[in-house]
């Protein structure tokens, strides 16, 4: 499988490419209150609202810095946007090797529980992603991958 491989708060993530609608530096995002320390706020991107959400947030670790880079996703008809701090690339991960890979939300119930209650579709394409370990990274870099 195809997929994007990108760093937030010391951890290596794969988003399925077919997830993702693009990569751009970060935009300029409107902060407002909200319970959910994984939500930035809303940027406008290609003309429309969009919420952003934070990859470290997510992972539950504590924001260090700016992202580097947003990554838009498919989220049904809609689009939102995932900073992160880095992206390696597009590489191709055996589905085997993905399906042993923990997923990127496993560790966060209580924060996808709360994610579920405002949108579902967005877990739905959250929980598709992997958090990479690093031997397998450099396992799949070594062979050219």
């Amino acid at each position: 499988m195809a997929v994007l491989l990108v760093t937030s708060g010391g951890r290596l993530c794969a988003i399925a490419l077919d997830e993702v609608r693009e990569v751009m530096r970060p935009q300029p995002t409107r902060l407002f209150p909200s319970a959910f320390s994984f939500l930035e706020g809303v940027a406008v991107i290609r003309g429309e609202p969009t919420p952003v959400l934070s990859l470290t947030g997510l992972l539950g670790a504590a924001l260090t810095s700016r992202p580097g880079r947003f990554v838009t996703l498919k989220v049904g008809a809609r689009t939102a946007a995932l900073a992160v701090d880095s992206v390696l690339g597009v590489r191709a991960l055996p589905d085997r090797v993905l399906e042993d890979m923990p997923r990127l939300l496993c560790r966060a119930e209580s924060v996808v529980e709360r994610l579920a209650l405002l949108d579902r579709e967005l877990v739905s394409v959250l929980e598709a992603a992997r958090v990479v370990p690093e031997g397998v990274f450099i396992e799949f870099q070594g062979a050219g991958g």
